[in-house]
């Protein structure tokens, strides 16, 4: 995952949208039909290589989340840029199944890394709760909770959750990973004419389950079972607590991921590989 390209090579930036539904998240397996998978594919074919190039992603999405704002990058030979980069967005989609498809395709600047120069990922969780369920059309997208939701209560209780903080009573942990993020914005709004709501998540990075743990918290406030002091309450507890629910993925959506000004993306890469600790925490 160097941010420095091998002589001969070229750095490619792909912005991805996909219906996650049918597929079993971004990262490939040997067995699963996943994004990164088809994308590969697509693109050893289009390329007419016989070898496939890897892709390294901003955010792994799990199994059934959605996206419209995903950013990759993936390293050609500079031949097979410059012999395919007029057509390649077109022909990739001729090739790739209608609930993926790559929104742009360009030579990546200098230092850029899809992963490590992010400064943000932004995300929407959409949620229902009319009596009625959720409408039909948009029941991919939407989940729908079977009790009333109090806007002003979760939003009371996100306003407690920004900031920089030890998240892993919200994480599904991953040995050697550390779950210190700095959450910028938390937020719900109400469509007034669909009823859905839609929360807004922005982070500089997620660890494994975060938004839909952070979610299932704050459905619990919404619907009173919980008041709206609880989800600050188990963050600074800092281990997982089993009354947090980690809701279904396919109300999520990365809506959007967020790069520096050109000059500041090899930077950025550096600073966002450092192993962060919280004021007066030890290192290990």
């Amino acid at each position: 995952m160097s941010d420095v390209v091998e002589p001969g090579f070229v750095r490619v930036r792909l912005d991805l949208a996909y219906d996650g539904k049918d597929f079993s998240g971004w990262a490939k397996q040997t067995s699963r039909r996943t994004v990164q998978g088809e994308v590969e594919d697509a693109l050893r074919t289009v390329t007419r290589s016989s070898r496939t190039y890897d892709l390294t992603v901003a955010g792994r999405t799990d199994a059934g989340v959605h996206a419209r704002g995903q950013v990759a990058h993936v390293d050609l030979p500079a031949e097979v840029w410059a012999e395919h980069a007029d057509k390649l967005l077109r022909r990739m989609a001729g090739r790739m199944a209608p609930d993926v498809r790559i929104m742009r395709i360009e030579e990546a600047p200098a230092g850029f890394n899809a992963r490590f120069s992010a400064l943000w990922r932004r995300y929407a969780y959409r949620v229902a709760d009319r009596p009625g369920g959720v409408d039909p059309l948009l029941r991919g997208h939407v989940l729908w909770h079977d009790r009333p939701l109090d806007l002003d209560a979760m939003n009371e209780a996100a306003a407690l959750m920004t900031g920089e903080h030890d998240f892993a009573a919200y994480c599904k942990k991953r040995e050697g990973a550390t779950t210190i993020r700095t959450l910028q914005k938390l937020g719900w709004a109400r469509d007034e004419v669909s009823g859905v709501m839609t929360a807004t998540v922005q982070a500089d990075a997620f660890c494994h389950n975060m938004v839909r743990a952070l979610i299932g918290a704050a459905l619990f406030v919404g619907d009173g079972r919980r008041p709206a002091a609880w989800p600050a309450e188990v963050l600074a507890a800092r281990v997982r607590d089993p009354g947090v629910h980690v809701v279904r993925p396919h109300g999520l959506t990365l809506e959007e991921v967020k790069y520096p000004a050109d000059e500041l993306l090899a930077a950025r890469a550096v600073e966002a590989r450092n192993v962060r600790t919280l004021p007066g925490a030890g290192c290990c």
